[in-house]
């Protein structure tokens, strides 16, 4: 693997634990794809250092888990914002 890939999946990982971010969030602060921070966080990171990727695999599931409520929320927030219009 390459130098700068690995220096990456160390980053995107590091970021996802700091701020509690999201796999979107990441992919648009570093300018890649979502799949490739996943890719980086799952697959590449256990290879480099895998204490480090249990630990941001710890705080994606916390957001999968809440996503859908996460959602909700900015439906709900959306929707109440056009009544007052």
């Amino acid at each position: 693997m390459k130098d700068y890939i690995e220096e990456r999946a160390i980053n995107i990982a590091n970021y996802i634990i700091d701020y509690n971010a999201t796999v979107r969030q990441t992919a648009k602060e570093f300018g890649v794809s979502k799949s490739t921070v996943h890719k980086d966080v799952t697959d590449r990171l256990m290879q480099i250092n895998p204490a480090l990727a249990k630990q941001a695999r710890k705080v994606l599931d916390v957001n999968k888990s809440e996503r859908h409520i996460r959602g909700g929320l900015a439906t709900r927030e959306k929707y109440l914002h056009m009544e007052h219009r």
